[in-house]
């Protein structure tokens, strides 16, 4: 079912229109995925490369081999180890897995590469350069900590990041996968990324038969924030918020559903987060691989997120199973939420504003249940896997050919 209200995409320049309105050869050829994370490239990226497998590629993936390995095996995806550090400080170390990284691309001689994240993004581009990869697809899922941070120490990286971008994303036969319009219009305005390179297709997408609408538990609201524990991800102002709504004698249970980031500048210390579980603001819950049964129990899904998102997962997930939503107006988070339709958009850095958001959902369950019902239907609408499968297919076809 069509949502009629739902806002599409602004076209920001012509070459974010669909790249498959022109019919191209069915050409297949070797594709090669890089992600750090094989977590990671299973939640957000083994549909597509099982998709891709099924339309003739040859598909294999370099990452980080830890708890996935089986799973991305037993899908027919060939399994290549790489270890990577997402916050590698040692140079030795760092220039050792971009030369194996470089070795395994001379080996496999891969039709197309595929990296996904800023680091992969940057390494991989670097590799595929030197072993004369023809085709490279660089998907950035949003802009992230580095570029959103006012960190002292993100804004040196950032300004190297910016130079080395310049002279990668723009070069040989490439386009650059952005998930959200801001994302594109700050790569371009900031002349990193030449309009040409650029497509846009919102999101990993999200399977709409796992996340499917169920009722409400007949219980005491339960709120949830999904994530990576970062500071960026909005939780210190989760925890304040949640601080006043209790305060003010609202009745409602709220949970963090993720674990720390040890890797990330940003990560909020296993004890903070113990703490606050330990003073009952919050429930900690760890880090959860059952995530439509996590939905499920919940009535609201909150992410106060300021990171630099693509287009947050856990949203789409949260819209797919009717569930409304409190978030930031930020780039990514916006992508998903409609204001007043299927959730609340607040300020950035503003625990007062998410708590006036979260009382109105809490107290008003007609409300919330009827942005749940809008949220679906906007998941129906956009943000299904299979659409997000076939737009990425498309840039395959039209590079291979």
């Amino acid at each position: 079912m069509r949502y009629a209200n739902a806002r599409q995409a602004e076209p920001v320049h012509e070459n974010l229109s669909r790249l498959d309105e022109k019919p191209v050869p069915a050409v297949t050829g070797k594709i090669l995925y890089f992600v750090t994370e094989d977590w990671y490239f299973c939640s957000h990226r083994l549909a597509l490369a099982i998709a891709a497998k099924e339309a003739g590629h040859d598909v294999a993936v370099v990452t980080r081999v830890r708890d996935h390995g089986d799973r991305i095996r037993s899908a027919g995806i060939r399994l290549i180890s790489l270890e990577l550090s997402r916050r590698g400080k040692n140079p030795l170390g760092e220039g050792l897995a971009l030369w194996r990284l470089y070795r395994i691309y001379r080996n496999e001689k891969p039709d197309l590469v595929h990296h996904v994240a800023l680091k992969p993004v940057l390494y991989g581009s670097m590799a595929a350069r030197f072993a004369g990869v023809p085709r490279v697809v660089n998907a950035l899922a949003g802009l992230g900590y580095l570029f959103a941070s006012t960190r002292r120490r993100a804004k040196l990286l950032r300004l190297v990041v910016q130079i080395a971008f310049r002279w990668l994303l723009n070069a040989g036969v490439s386009r650059v996968i952005l998930q959200n319009p801001d994302d594109v219009r700050t790569l371009i305005a900031t002349q990193i990324l030449r309009s040409e390179r650029s497509v846009l297709i919102r999101g990993s997408g999200v399977d709409l038969d796992l996340f499917r609408p169920n009722g409400e538990p007949d219980e005491i609201p339960v709120v949830i924030l999904a994530s990576r524990m970062l500071w960026d991800k909005g939780i210190g102002e989760f925890v304040k918020a949640a601080e006043m709504l209790q305060r003010e004698g609202i009745r409602a249970r709220f949970a963090l559903v993720g674990d720390t980031d040890e890797e990330n500048p940003a990560a909020i210390p296993s004890a903070q987060l113990a703490r606050w579980a330990a003073s009952g603001i919050v429930e900690w819950w760890g880090r959860r691989n059952d995530m439509p049964e996590v939905l499920a129990r919940s009535h609201i899904v909150c992410l106060p997120s300021y990171y630099g998102e693509g287009v947050p997962k856990v949203l789409l997930e949260a819209a797919a199973t009717g569930r409304a939503i409190v978030t930031t107006d930020m780039p990514g988070c916006r992508e998903v939420v409609r204001n007043g339709d299927n959730g609340l958009l607040v300020p950035a850095r503003d625990a007062r504003a998410l708590s006036r958001a979260l009382r109105m959902l809490i107290t008003e369950r007609p409300l919330r249940q009827r942005m749940g019902r809008c949220g679906r239907e906007i998941a129906e609408a956009e943000f299904g896997v299979e659409k997000v499968v076939a737009e990425t297919l498309a840039v395959y076809r039209s590079l291979l050919a």
